[in-house]
């Protein structure tokens, strides 16, 4: 699984631990949701705080 995270457009460097732990969060948790293909190819999560 490839994994990448950006802050305010800079992209942050993640070793392999938080790339698994991060990717496996997201993953399990959107999998879980109901109509969610078992299947699918890329997940996209935008935070904005305002």
């Amino acid at each position: 699984m490839d994994v990448k995270l950006s802050v305010d457009g800079e992209e942050i460097a993640l070793n392999e631990f938080v790339a698994k732990i991060l990717g496996g969060t997201v993953s399990g948790a959107i999998s879980s949701l109901h109509g969610i293909k078992k299947d699918w190819k890329k997940i996209e999560v935008r935070l904005t705080r305002q």
